[in-house]
């Protein structure tokens, strides 16, 4: 059983689907992505029970790359999900968290709570996003328009 979080910083992330989009390996509405491991940190974690799988490598002589997925829900355990800009921290919600699909991502700090479950005699870890601060890269025209109030249409 898994009882402590695992805390990443500068975070590595992809295959981003907050939006929780429907896909071949995915149902409608389950938002997540997955977050890349150190090959020593990937190994570490497996022991201890949690999901991780391992890229393919892509060229002769490359090493495998541990990754897990990691759920966002705002059912049972709301995460607290900020995007983090030069203007400021906001908050991002079930309706706006989408965004991040396709921002430039500059940094991710990331907290992940384990689910520990078990059925049919099947057991496992599932990941789920504690907290999350996302740093973006912003537009070149953006601290230049900050305070230009928005229209609402």
């Amino acid at each position: 059983m898994v009882n402590n979080n695992i805390i990443i910083k500068d975070a590595r992330i992809g295959f981003r689907n907050f939006t929780g989009k429907e896909g071949q390996f995915n149902p409608p509405g389950r938002r997540n992505f997955c977050v890349f491991l150190d090959h020593a940190f990937g190994q570490e974690l497996e022991r201890e029970g949690w999901n991780i799988k391992w890229t393919k490598p892509r060229e002769e002589g490359d090493e495998e790359t541990p990754y897990m997925q990691v759920s966002v829900s705002f059912d049972n355990i709301p995460p607290r999900v900020v995007l983090v800009t030069s203007n400021g921290k906001t908050p991002l919600t079930p309706e706006t968290i989408s965004m991040l699909d396709y921002a430039e991502i500059q940094k991710v700090d990331l907290s992940i709570r384990p689910y520990n479950w078990q059925v049919g005699g099947k057991s496992g870890v599932k990941a789920y996003v504690k907290s999350m601060f996302v740093t973006v890269v912003e537009d070149e025209f953006e601290s230049d328009y900050y305070d230009v109030p928005e229209i609402d249409r």
